[in-house]
């Protein structure tokens, strides 16, 4: 299915926001992209006390739980494939707590891509039965936590 990107992701803060700062217009595999887009963010924040990462991982899903229910109810298409701002967030999730380095940002890159592809349970579960832009942002949320938890068992193992 080619992403039919709306003209209101170039006009509306919001919806450019839901579509990754305009990431998620790809027409394969927005949601890679959209991941791949997250990387220059997680930069600038990769430094950060991990206490204030934390809040600024809430406030990101808090605020993209807003974004793309707001987008998603505008466009008329439950999680249409080009807002990826839960991406983001997922990609941002699995980052936590994660040693500087560029091996670790691919690493956790592939390690999210996977579980947001694969979506094994509970991710299944929950992309199916929880709707709304809560629905849209938990299921990259649980790819986040399960990467992260790979992630952080593949740094304790020695990677």
């Amino acid at each position: 299915m080619a992403n039919d990107v709306p003209k209101s992701v170039w006009r509306n803060p919001i919806h450019f926001l839901a579509f990754g700062c305009g990431s998620g217009t790809v027409d394969k595999a927005p949601g890679t992209f959209g991941t791949l887009a997250a990387i220059p963010a997680y930069l600038l924040m990769q430094n950060l006390d991990y206490q204030l990462y934390f809040w600024l991982l809430l406030a990101s899903f808090i605020v993209g739980v807003y974004l793309c229910d707001k987008t998603s109810k505008d466009l008329g298409v439950h999680d249409h494939p080009g807002i990826v701002w839960d991406e983001f967030v997922g990609y941002w999730i699995t980052m936590f707590l994660a040693p500087a380095g560029w091996l670790y940002i691919i690493v956790g890159f592939v390690l999210f891509r996977i579980f947001d592809i694969l979506k094994p349970w509970p991710i299944s579960w929950v992309d199916k039965h929880v709707h709304g832009g809560f629905g849209i942002m938990i299921d990259d949320v649980l790819a986040g936590i399960l990467a992260f938890a790979a992630l952080q068992g593949l740094i304790q193992m020695g990677l």
